[in-house]
């Protein structure tokens, strides 16, 4: 039985499509490294894939997530710091102003301590790129506002944020509050108000008045070390998540690779076997399409 010549034609080309179409994935693969470029290459790794790639997105939120919480734990430890800073320093005058014995020092130690009471408002209401870092979650307003006599001096300050600070999730775990909350706040208002009540009775040259404000500015620093020390464990957490988020991204990346990235040397081998089939197919064609002619020449 003569088997018709369209019919080995016919043959012939599909076989030929296929080993093209197999050499044009393979060169592919070489060229760009990768397994898979759609999901009919292997849909089981592709759903794997998928997966994979959404895990990395959500670790990626909590690193942004946390990049900015520890950008505000380490502005609030440095406010902090610098408000102990101006503890420590009105606790100095408050000793040198029990002991003063002339106008002109009580004075002296009155205008420093005003001077201080300034800087410690204008370090409570410190804004980071553009928020309040002490007003919770009310960053829009300065949260430590001053009432002034006429001649411009603060006689009281008072705490106007909100009561609760705002929380970041950087895991699966509990969320973050890297901020300071309400009733922290309110005892850096505290420490704000014993330094008015410090600069007055220096002013006014009552020396009880002055040891009595130095020991509510006291139980202030003993406030803003714990504080330091709460933020500063805060930032810890911080800092442990970012190292687990980042070793855990690059884990899933290579998890990815692996479901993705071609073995160079096999696709290599591949291709060159599949240009041999291809050379092998083309010549073997061609000599049953001219038997067959023949044949239906005769």
């Amino acid at each position: 039985m003569r088997i018709p010549t369209s019919f080995i034609a016919d043959s012939l080309v599909s076989r030929l499509q296929k080993l093209t179409s197999n050499q044009a994935a393979l060169q592919a693969q070489v060229s760009s490294g990768q397994r898979i470029s759609v999901a009919s290459d292997d849909p089981a790794a592709m759903t794997r894939v998928l997966h994979l790639q959404e895990e990395q997105q959500q670790i990626q939120q909590w690193a942004r997530n946390g990049d900015r919480a520890l950008g505000v734990s380490q502005s609030s430890f440095a406010a902090v710091k610098e408000l102990k800073g101006i503890s420590d320093r009105a606790g100095e005058l408050a000793v040198l102003g029990v002991g003063a014995v002339s106008a002109d020092a009580f004075r002296a130690y009155s205008t420093e301590t005003g001077a201080l009471l300034e800087q410690a408002l204008q370090v409570a209401n410190t804004r980071r790129a553009g928020e309040h870092i002490f007003g919770g979650t009310q960053t829009d307003t300065p949260p430590f506002v001053a009432t002034r006599d006429a001649s411009g001096k603060i006689t009281a300050i008072s705490y106007t944020g909100a009561a609760a600070a705002a929380e970041f999730r950087v895991s699966e775990g509990a969320p973050i509050a890297p901020q300071t909350d309400g009733v922290t706040n309110q005892k850096f208002a505290d420490f704000l108000n014993h330094l008015v009540s410090l600069r007055d009775e220096l002013q006014a040259q009552n020396g009880p008045g002055v040891q009595a404000s130095q020991a509510v500015l006291r139980n202030s620093e003993t406030d803003l070390v714990v504080t330091m020390s709460d933020i500063g464990a805060e930032q810890t957490r911080l800092e442990s998540s970012k190292s687990l988020n980042e070793s855990r991204f690059a884990d899933l990346q290579q998890l990815t690779s692996n479901e993705t990235d071609a073995d160079l040397a096999e696709t290599v081998v591949k291709l060159t076997q599949a240009q041999t089939a291809y050379q092998a197919a083309l010549q073997s064609g061609a000599q049953i399409l001219q038997s067959s002619l023949l044949d239906y020449l005769r």
